[in-house]
């Protein structure tokens, strides 16, 4: 007898990945493949999103055929912050731009001068100044430097729904893909911004990310889901169980803090210092903070190698050591710091690193640790509410694995519980649970992989 399944198409900038889950929520398969970039009509590098739709199509027909798969449902997790076109006859108009292609900063400048100034539009938007990692800012690129290629334009979506569209042939929106620093969505109002009727754009007025649609592929029914941010959806099994409020700090190249239980509005002090709102699957705000921490600890322990000649991955070996961490502490009071510049907003290497300060690569292991862990700190309380309730603090990623930086983040919240989280494909199980919730009465609780640790 042939299993049900869910399949999920979690699309990455790098990897694009393709995963099956059970009835129980259970991992049954998983594969993963790679395209080669191609480029856009300027040259600059993007998605191959020709091979992305035929690999999407005929992996799809494969599990419909499968003698050991019952094809249920699907859904889609992609990148944000990218856009899609469709023409009148809702083919797509071009490539895929890449987000981090440059724009020119008049572009984005008109619409900050109309609105309040650029201060004011990012706070209201939730969204940094950020180019073209400001979607809604891609379609006035597109509008003000390839006119004719936009007079062709009568559909546009986020790519989510773009993915699930090639399937549903549905034109939709839901409100994870509007939410992430996209430069459309008014959190005041929570609505979209006034500037897009005001250019004339006709967007898809959002609908609930739980959306299902029922197609027919090769005789057999399918319930398709409208797919969801990527981001919105690692943290999306985090909201099963009764768990109370609770913050992810989502950790590797980028420590990502995410807290949906801040009422709070952003405010502009917190846009300068790299905070920014995404969009929950229940439709609230999530208030996000972020830090360089995979960037910056791989710095700091490049040093450490070439000072005490290691090897590259001997940091691993290191275990970690109260006693030093406090003989550490008495060196180094207050905001003195032997990594990085002092001050609560500073996040640069010193200009002048001493390091035949230490007598190890353990001890000097540990105070980088301390002082990555602090910068973490602080960026996490970015995202507290003046008066928290949070409840519940849990660290995923990279760093979660890192018994230094685990301990020391407890000792600095110890009026909450800290936890590590193992769960691997979080953002495919949590583009699961929403297709689920759909199509059950009741959704099992997935396994979050918690440790807890103590101060």
């Amino acid at each position: 007898m042939k299993e049900k399944v869910i399949a999920i198409f979690d699309v990455g900038k790098t990897n694009k990945k393709l995963l099956l889950f059970d009835c129980n929520l259970r991992l049954v398969s998983e594969e993963e493949t790679r395209f080669p970039e191609v480029t856009d009509d300027d040259g600059f590098e993007c998605d191959n999103i020709d091979l992305i739709e035929d690999w999407i199509m005929e992996s799809i027909k494969d599990l419909i055929r499968s003698d050991l798969y019952d094809l249920t449902a699907l859904n889609f997790a992609t990148y944000g912050a990218t856009i899609v076109y469709l023409d009148a006859e809702g083919k797509r108009i071009g490539p895929v731009y890449n987000y981090l292609k440059p724009i020119d900063e008049r572009i984005p400048e008109r619409i900050y001068r109309r609105y309040g100034g650029q201060d004011e539009f990012c706070r209201r938007t939730a969204s940094p100044a950020l180019g073209m990692l400001n979607s809604g800012m891609q379609i006035l690129w597109l509008k003000s430097e390839k006119p004719e290629v936009y007079s062709r334009v009568k559909y546009i979506l986020h790519f989510p729904q773009y993915l699930s569209y090639l399937i549903t042939g549905k034109i939709c929106s839901e409100h994870t893909s509007i939410g992430c620093h996209t430069a459309l969505w008014d959190f005041d109002s929570m609505k979209y911004h006034s500037w897009v009727s005001d250019q004339g754009l006709d967007l898809p007025e959002p609908i609930p990310v739980t959306t299902l649609n029922e197609v027919l592929i090769e005789g057999k029914k399918i319930s398709v889901g409208i797919g969801i941010h990527d981001s919105s959806a690692s943290l999306a099994p985090y909201f099963t169980g009764n768990r109370g409020n609770f913050l992810l700090a989502s950790t590797g190249t980028w420590c990502i803090n995410m807290n949906p239980f801040n009422p709070e509005k952003l405010t502009a002090e917190q846009l300068d210092r790299d905070c920014l709102c995404y969009m929950s699957i229940t439709r609230e705000p999530v208030k996000s903070s972020r830090l360089f921490i995979g960037k910056m600890h791989d710095n700091g322990v490049a040093m450490l190698n070439s000072h005490f000649r290691t090897s590259d991955d001997f940091y691993l070996n290191v275990n970690f050591d109260q006693d030093l961490i406090n003989m550490l502490a008495k060196r180094y009071i207050g905001d003195k710091r032997a990594f990085f510049s002092s001050g609560p907003e500073s996040r640069e290497f010193r200009d002048r690193i001493d390091l035949y300060d230490f007598k190890s690569f353990d001890e000097a292991y540990h105070q980088l640790m301390s002082e990555l862990t602090t910068l973490a700190a602080e960026s996490i309380r970015l995202v507290l509410p003046e008066k928290s309730e949070t409840g519940n603090l849990y660290v995923t990623g990279g760093f979660s694995k890192n018994k230094i930086f685990v301990k020391l983040l407890a000792g600095m919240f110890p009026g909450m519980r800290v936890f590590t989280s193992e769960i691997k494909n979080a953002t495919a199980l949590g583009a699961a649970l929403v297709v689920y919730k759909s199509l059950c009465d009741s959704v099992p609780e997935p396994n979050l992989g918690l440790t807890e640790y103590l101060s």
